[in-house]
């Protein structure tokens, strides 16, 4: 039986998610997160054979969580499932441990492929997007990567800047994350000289530009 914890924000996609799964002799969907936090609660005390991970996920995204969880060494396989077919994402994700990367609009029919793959030990890519983000690695590997300065980021940094950008004052930032307000100011001057940006305003552009946080 494959064991499947399912993380994504919106309820009635993950509901949906959840049905459709159901229908497998075998699989098993044991838990289910609705944010950053939670995600990595629930994986890290069940430890299931896999987990379905949107990338645009609150609190800290799906980007990170893939970092704390390969940083951990649980083992849990995660396959991305979200709607951003960016290049600069699937290679995030993989470079973080992802397993598989899918998009949502491909769910019906390679979800199940992509999770029978994984569990297998396999990688697993969309094939709607295989084509294009080879093409893509071919023609531009020798170009200037955009996300250079996102990239160089720590961890503990990108979760104090997605916290920003999603509206959290700093001693909420600080409550959160277990660091003292003097602390969370110190991340918040250091990510204003490394993204070369001014204020909040310009910390937002990231984290919107990064998918950090999602505009509906």
């Amino acid at each position: 039986m494959i064991q499947i914890i399912i993380a994504e924000d919106h309820h009635l996609v993950r509901a949906g998610l959840k049905a459709f799964l159901q229908q497998e002799a075998d699989v098993s969907i044991v838990g289910e997160a609705s944010d950053g936090p939670e995600t990595l609660e629930i994986t890290e005390r069940l430890k299931p054979d896999i987990l379905i991970l949107d990338i645009g996920m609150p609190k800290l995204n799906g980007i990170q969580i893939l970092r704390k969880l390969t940083d951990s060494k649980l083992g849990t396989r995660v396959i991305i499932l979200t709607m951003y077919s960016d290049t600069s994402f699937i290679k995030r994700s993989f470079q973080y441990g992802a397993k598989g990367y899918l998009l949502k609009n491909s769910v019906s029919e390679e979800l199940i492929l992509a999770v029978r793959a994984v569990y297998r030990g396999e990688i697993f890519l969309s094939s709607a997007i295989s084509g294009f983000i080879l093409d893509d690695f071919l023609n531009h590997q020798d170009k200037e990567d955009l996300v250079d300065a996102f990239d160089s980021l720590s961890p503990r940094e990108v979760e104090v800047l997605q916290l920003i950008a999603e509206g959290y004052s700093n001693s909420s930032i600080a409550q959160m994350l277990f660091i003292s307000p003097k602390t969370v100011d110190k991340h918040r001057a250091n990510l204003i000289t490394k993204l070369n940006v001014h204020d909040t305003a310009g910390l937002i552009r990231v984290a919107i530009k990064n998918k950090l946080i999602l505009l509906e």
